[in-house]
């Protein structure tokens, strides 16, 4: 998007009554942000929803002052921005119909890896919910996934720290500019971060974190990812608003249970037993639900078969079937070595990642 074209869509964004829908359809009425200033208004009326207060706004040429003042922003601070029509702008978040017309990013943010997974959950996060969540992220590591949170205390921080450990690439969506950085405590992760990833906000620099800008990014934390993983919530919490976006965008939710006295289980364990989130045990439920091939060679890291591989007792029973029997469903497999469906789908993830088995379409699995 050229400069010209810019301004006017900030010019536009300012607009009283114009949000992210309206944008959107006036673009598409009109052709670009520019031509909507340009267009008569005898020709806007004609667009559905549009009315005379709207149009009346539209004349309103104090906005390409504030939109002037952003616009020197970005430039001075190699801000990249993404429309939504964009080759680049997050593909799953171009079909939510009230994702952001343009995003402000920084860093080194790549999209074509198309494996991206948000993780959330509660800002007080326990001891469980950390191992957790720094296991998960370990398995998850070699598929080469992108690692969605909000740069929050808790689980958000523990997720972008653990994808970085294992160099995966990890995005924050913010609630703010990226003028500044919350909280405060954080500015020492910045740095890396956009060294592999970094920063996504739809929020101008002069934009502060206000409590309903943390429910309004929810839905891109929801929107661009395949699927949204809850650590840990309590009974009511943001991360339970981002589930449910997640499941309104129809996109896969997953939920790690607790036990039932624990307070910050309760958000999860209630979307589980709604059905509103899958069980999540292991990496191996992912993959399963996903239909992941931790061998696609087009996103996943190489995993090369290792020489003289020790197996678990249950690792080689289920070795020794396939071997025998050639290509078998998951199911299948869980059924005649008499293992829980729950138990299996771990098992086979580790064989993967010791590079024995390897999946192949349709839930099979086959020795290498």
């Amino acid at each position: 998007m050229n400069d010209t074209e810019l301004l006017h869509l900030l010019a536009l964004l300012k607009i009283e009554g114009v949000g992210d829908i309206v944008a959107k359809k006036l673009i598409n009425h009109c052709g670009s942000a520019e031509d909507i200033f340009k267009t008569k208004a005898s020709k806007l009326t004609s667009i559905d929803g549009i009315g005379q207060v709207l149009i009346k706004n539209l004349k309103n040429k104090t906005v390409f002052k504030l939109a002037e003042t952003e616009l020197k922003y970005i430039k001075e601070n190699n801000i990249n921005t993404l429309f939504y029509n964009d080759q680049n702008y997050p593909n799953r978040l171009k079909h939510c119909i009230d994702g952001p017309i343009l995003l402000f990013t920084s860093g080194k943010i790549d999209f074509n890896n198309r494996k991206i997974i948000s993780i959330v959950g509660t800002r007080e996060i326990t001891s469980y919910g950390t191992d957790f969540c720094k296991k998960l992220i370990e398995d998850l590591a070699p598929l080469n996934p992108i690692i969605v949170s909000g740069f929050a205390y808790g689980v958000d921080i523990v997720a972008h720290k653990a994808a970085m450990d294992n160099n995966l690439q990890t995005i924050g969506v913010i609630a703010h500019g990226l003028n500044q950085v919350y909280p405060k405590v954080h500015k020492k992760y910045v740095a890396k971060m956009e060294e592999n990833g970094g920063f996504m906000t739809e929020f101008w620099s002069n934009s502060n974190p206000e409590k309903e800008n943390f429910v309004k990014r929810n839905r891109i934390v929801a929107g661009m990812s395949e699927a949204t993983i809850v650590i840990e919530s309590a009974e009511k919490g943001g991360s339970l608003i981002t589930a449910n976006l997640a499941n309104d965008y129809n996109r896969d939710v997953f939920a790690a249970p607790g036990r039932t006295s624990d307070k910050y289980s309760q958000g999860c364990n209630n979307l589980i037993k709604t059905q509103r989130a899958h069980l999540l045990t292991s990496a191996a439920d992912i993959l399963y639900i996903l239909n992941w091939e931790i061998n696609d060679k087009a996103d996943a890291k190489t995993i090369q078969k290792q020489l003289f591989v020790t197996l678990e007792n249950d690792e080689q029973i289920i070795y020794d079937y396939l071997l025998k029997t050639g290509k078998q469903l998951l199911d299948v497999i869980a059924l005649d070595c008499d293992f829980p469906i729950f138990k299996i789908a771990s098992i086979l993830l580790n064989m993967e990642l010791k590079g024995v088995i390897r999946p192949l379409p349709g839930k099979l699995f086959e020795v290498v």
